[in-house]
């Protein structure tokens, strides 16, 4: 067992969510059940992966998680309290890096702890500390266009994590990036968030990149989104994508998400 498996049995849940439900544009003829009736939690120091076809409600959870949306039912805690809006126990990274092209690097990863008041000399040794860790030390005067899709991750990474957050989401962080980067990124990922000890939940719809990095995997319907299976993932990192056990995983994945994909591809049709 690994150690976020461990984790996972042991913590107190860190991320609680109960019936959660979300309608876009609710009391309207375009009403959109985005999410219904999900309920899992999330353990201290866990990595979560959350897989499903698209437009199943990934992002939408996500970004309730965050504090960026509010559910129209149900309940979200974050360390025991009501998510009721954004918050620095959360850190989210999207599809984009989305970084300031106007600040180096370093000014990126510490634009945060700057309007929380840290000084100077704090700041500075953040921004080591965490460039370091990310392998970008050399790019902390660089500015965000004078680096690759994949530097640019690292560097959102780093600034997530320079405010100390509990949970730490991230939106198909990777889908951009090349094959080779994003192998190296995953990898970059794993050792940050073990040194961090957040919490981790992460949106995909590669069942690869799932069990890379995943302790549980939880599977989607297609919308609305409902929990169809969540699969421990009970392996050691790192997990080649030749060991038997890993190759039965994806099996097991592939077979759940089939009938769901279809269900998600005839959605997209009929609303063309």
């Amino acid at each position: 067992m690994n150690e976020g498996s461990e984790m996972s049995n042991t913590k107190r849940p860190l991320i609680s969510l109960r019936n959660v439900r979300k309608v876009w544009n609710p009391d309207t003829p375009k009403a959109l059940t985005a999410i219904d009736g999900l309920s899992f939690d999330v353990a201290a120091g866990e990595f979560v992966v959350l897989l499903g076809p698209s437009g199943c409600g990934k992002s939408s959870l996500l970004y309730m998680v965050a504090g960026l949306e509010s559910p129209t039912e149900g309940e979200l805690e974050c360390d025991s309290l009501p998510i009721t809006g954004p918050g620095t126990d959360r850190g989210m990274i999207f599809q984009e890096a989305s970084l300031y092209p106007w600040l180096t690097i370093a000014d990126n990863v510490t634009f945060g702890p700057k309007l929380q008041g840290v000084f100077p000399d704090k700041r500075k040794r953040i921004a080591q500390e965490l460039l370091l860790k990310v392998g970008l030390a050399d790019a902390a005067d660089k500015r965000p266009d004078e680096l690759s899709g994949g530097m640019r991750q690292r560097a959102a990474l780093a600034r997530a994590l320079a405010m100390r957050p509990k949970v730490l989401m991230m939106d198909e962080p990777f889908a951009a990036l090349d094959i080779q980067t994003r192998a190296k990124m995953q990898g970059h990922l794993l050792e940050v968030w073990r040194a961090s000890g957040a919490s981790v939940l992460l949106v995909t719809h590669s069942i690869e990149e799932a069990l890379a990095l995943a302790d549980r995997i939880v599977v989607f319907t297609a919308r609305p989104g409902r929990i169809k299976e969540i699969v421990p993932v009970e392996l050691p990192r790192p997990r080649s994508p030749r060991d038997p056990r890993v190759i039965e995983l994806h099996q097991r994945l592939a077979d759940l998400l089939a009938d769901e994909v279809d269900r998600a591809f005839l959605q997209q049709e009929a609303a063309i």
